[in-house]
């Protein structure tokens, strides 16, 4: 398995389906608790927990029976990801929590792009190894089934790039969770798109290609399920840069700073109707 080849895309699409005015008072309520981004990010909300083995930031509120796993990409758990974490869990009410898969050794941001052999054999190394999705897609499904255990009524889940496909994956027949999305996704696939049985988010960049975009989205509007068919939501933030709202964000600058508070904003509205 390999990254997504950067694509230019100029096809836009933004399908989202229209809110009754329950979801719409919903969405308005998420903003006002949506906390500003800030481009340099200390103030961390959340503390570290061990659940399924994993080093977890967790955020939000304790009480909560809304709970939300976010799936790292494979740089792991970036000051951005948490800040991103800490903004959801006060815009939807809900319990955060971000798991480190990786266990303290993601992939450097220095090795991607992988354009040498080198770089290349550590991503492919990583991707048959720790980071294979199948694996964490189990794993991903047990965290979900432990929360519930623990006393959550309803479980979503986001990830981002090599996390956008194990959410993906674990959204399938047998799935723990009750709305998932993907954000900047790597390896998009119309077959996991077609095995989906809860509603999903997508909000793909500039990056992915355009074919692999259409092909995913085709099947989630052609799924059997009619609460994927109904309940999915799609903007192609097709100005952004694969990785633009997690650990390669540069929260300097304006738009993409612009960028990584609308999509959480949208995020935040997706499950606030879903959870």
């Amino acid at each position: 398995s390999s990254l997504p080849s950067s694509a230019s895309s100029t096809a836009s699409a933004s399908v989202c389906s229209p809110k009754s005015h329950k979801n719409v008072h919903k969405h308005q309520q998420s903003l006002l608790h949506h906390p500003p981004v800030q481009s340099s990010y200390t103030d961390f909300k959340g503390t570290y927990e061990t659940i399924e083995g994993l080093n977890t930031y967790v955020t939000g509120d304790a009480s909560s029976k809304k709970a939300i796993v976010a799936t790292q990409d494979i740089f792991g758990q970036a000051p951005q990801t948490k800040q991103a974490a800490d903004i959801v869990a006060a815009a939807t009410g809900a319990r955060v929590y971000l798991p480190d898969y990786f266990h303290g050794k993601p992939v450097p941001q220095n090795a991607y792009p992988p354009d040498n052999k080198e770089k290349e054999e550590l991503i492919q190394n990583f991707f048959s190894g720790i980071a294979s999705p199948p694996k964490n897609k189990e794993i991903l499904i047990n965290f979900g089934k432990t929360l519930k255990s623990q006393g959550a009524t309803s479980v979503g889940a986001y990830g981002y790039c090599w996390g956008g496909k194990v959410t993906v994956l674990a959204a399938g027949p047998d799935t723990p969770f009750t709305a998932v999305s993907q954000i900047h996704p790597a390896m998009l696939s119309a077959d996991d798109a077609s095995a989906l049985t809860v509603p999903i988010a997508s909000y793909p960049s500039g990056d992915e290609a355009q074919d692999d975009i259409d092909a995913f989205q085709k099947a989630v509007e052609g799924n059997s399920n009619k609460g994927v068919k109904e309940g999915s939501v799609f903007h192609h933030y097709k100005e952004m840069f694969h990785g633009w709202a997690a650990a390669r964000a540069d929260l300097e600058k304006s738009e993409n700073r612009e960028a990584f508070d609308a999509v959480y904003k949208e995020l935040a509205a997706f499950f606030n109707k879903h959870l």
